[in-house]
């Protein structure tokens, strides 16, 4: 049984307060638990979040750090895991929340893992006048994403939303700061963790996400993540399908066939994807034509 617990949030832009109230009061309940809850601030812009949050400090063994300018996805993970002191850290993203009252105790079972990993389970579609992108896509893809099925692929089914890790692992084997936009430190994490050799354990402890964005901030979103992905391309190849297509496409001389399609649709296929009634198809035809686009030699 696990005695000592850093439980870590990169924030930004959004309130999380009550998620870290609801985890303290888990933590409180174990018995003999000595743990902490940081939450550091990645440069928000919006100081009414700012200022929900300074009520962090108000909380028993609870922590809120500013930090006033956003260093990264990657860099804010790496400054919470130096700033924790207990032998255990549990990253959680902060605009998650859990599934059930017993998810802190849940890892603390998991006394013989060195990384941890408890997936994630999607929330109800949000209230609107159409339908969701990013809920419609998360419901396609990962309703079925157990740890029966995740363990298949213990490398490339995994998220750093919310795993446990041993801090001596995570400081040796540190996210890649490399990767300051959105998108694809998780994966480029995965691919370390199986170059050291070190073991993810997939269970079923998720968090619930349920912040899903509008339709249009979540195909700026995927275009910065394509950014990222074409940027790594090389270091990505065998760990992101979009990757591996547009190499075979290369292989048959089909690029400029692929970026006359971008120029002739890519227009109307965002226009569906930000509307109303937008199709998953489109929106995987979209990332793979707008990654085609881009230059990556």
């Amino acid at each position: 049984m696990i005695t000592e617990l850093s439980i870590l949030l990169p924030c930004y832009n959004n309130t999380c307060y009550g998620l870290v109230a609801t985890l303290a009061a888990q933590a409180r309940r174990v018995e003999g638990l000595s743990y902490e809850i940081i939450v550091a601030d990645d440069g928000s812009t919006d100081r009414a979040v700012i200022a929900e949050n300074a009520k962090i400090n108000s909380l028993p063994r609870c922590r809120y750090a500013v930090r006033g300018f956003n260093s990264g996805r990657a860099a804010i993970r790496n400054f919470l895991a130096r700033e924790a002191r207990y032998s255990r850290l549990l990253f959680i993203d902060s605009d998650m929340s859990p599934g059930g009252d017993d998810y802190i105790a849940n890892y603390l079972r998991l006394d013989g893992a060195d990384v941890a990993y408890g997936g994630y389970v999607v929330g109800p579609e949000p209230a609107g006048p159409g339908r969701n992108l990013r809920y419609a896509y998360e419901r396609r893809y990962h309703r079925n994403a157990s740890a029966e099925m995740r363990r298949l692929r213990p490398y490339d089914d995994f998220h750093t939303s919310n795993f446990m890790i041993r801090r001596p692992i995570m400081l040796a084997h540190p996210l890649d700061e490399r990767f300051r936009r959105y998108g694809y430190e998780d994966v480029i994490f995965g691919k370390t963790l199986r170059q050291g050799g070190i073991a993810i354990e997939h269970v079923d402890n998720p968090l619930v996400f349920d912040d899903f964005e509008t339709n249009a901030a979540f195909i700026a979103k995927t275009e910065e993540g394509l950014a990222t992905l074409n940027a790594f391309a090389a270091e990505l190849g065998g760990y992101s399908a979009l990757v591996d297509m547009r190499a075979r496409l290369r292989r048959l001389g089909l690029i400029p066939l692929m970026r006359l399609l971008h120029a002739a649709a890519a227009r109307l296929i965002k226009t569906n994807l930000t509307g109303n009634k937008p199709s998953v198809l489109l929106f995987n035809i979209y990332k793979l034509l707008t990654l085609c686009k881009m230059k990556n030699e």
